[in-house]
């Protein structure tokens, strides 16, 4: 071979490899996001008949980080009492599982823009005497300790000290809550639509009914992230504005929650105030 071709030759290998480490370089430089999520709450998290993550949560998220130079996202499966432990900890650094706004979480953590509505509905027996949210006072339901539902029923019997909803606290899922339900051992179940109408179609509930709450406010969902992530909300509220003017939003909430219109409009996008 002569010389000059040997000189050729080597300087395009030389840049070949350069150009094999910048890829690699750049690949392996992406900042992991560890994303905590409970993944049995159908439709915002839970595992397909693959086995495989999936959910309105999971899919938005997904798409939030497609084609990210920057972050890449890695859905991490703990309990729901573990999830914000884990985000004050940093052991995660995002959270998504049908996470609603709460004042004293807001103290603590991030709050992304909304990613979807999810209205609430008081689900009870087809032959209960509970017709709206006015008659729940002397009836009994199961709540889970620190949800925002819980909350909302603790300051409901605060309000109503001589007739109080009789409160069993527990750590079962949404299906176990409904099922009991169903089976007749508590009187009513206080959730978002979504939810519900997915767990009693999935699991033939056929002894219940939904009815509707009266809200003067929509009732958001959120991803949440640690105190310390503020460049990585920043990077997600801005793809979530795109996802919901291109219309991702608006699909992934018809496919999974079920209704096309359970997303936030393009002036409800901003990050709630924790005033």
């Amino acid at each position: 071979m002569k010389l000059k071709n040997i000189v050729k030759f080597g300087a395009v290998a030389v840049a070949s490899v350069a150009i094999l480490a910048a890829c690699g370089s750049k690949s392996s430089s992406k900042e992991t996001v560890n994303f905590a999520t409970v993944g049995t709450t159908n439709p915002f998290s839970y595992e397909d008949k693959s086995g495989n993550l999936t959910g309105y949560d999971i899919e938005v998220a997904k798409a939030v980080f497609k084609g990210s130079d920057k972050y890449k996202v890695n859905f991490k499966k703990t309990e729901w009492s573990s999830v914000f432990d884990g985000l004050g900890s940093s052991k995660y650094q995002m959270a998504g599982n049908n996470i609603s706004y709460d004042k004293d979480r807001a103290k603590r953590y991030l709050y992304s823009e909304p990613t979807g509505t999810t209205p609430t509905v008081l689900t009870v027996g087809k032959d209960s005497d509970i017709k709206s949210f006015d008659d729940i006072g002397g009836h009994s339901t199961q709540v889970v300790q620190g949800t925002t539902t819980a909350k909302q029923l603790e300051d409901y019997n605060k309000k109503h000290p001589d007739n109080q909803v009789k409160i069993n606290y527990t750590e079962e899922d949404i299906p176990q809550i409904l099922r009991s339900l169903n089976d007749g051992k508590y009187d009513f179940k206080l959730f978002d639509a979504p939810t519900v109408n997915a767990v009693i179609k999935s699991q033939n509930l056929s002894n219940l009914k939904t009815i509707d709450v009266p809200s003067d406010q929509k009732p958001f969902i959120y991803f949440v992230f640690s105190n310390d992530q503020k460049d990585l909300q920043k990077f997600v509220n801005k793809r979530l504005e795109t996802l919901q003017k291109d219309g991702t939003l608006s699909k992934l909430a018809e496919k999974y929650l079920g209704n096309k219109d359970y997303v936030p409009t393009a002036k409800e996008m901003k990050v709630p105030s924790n005033k």
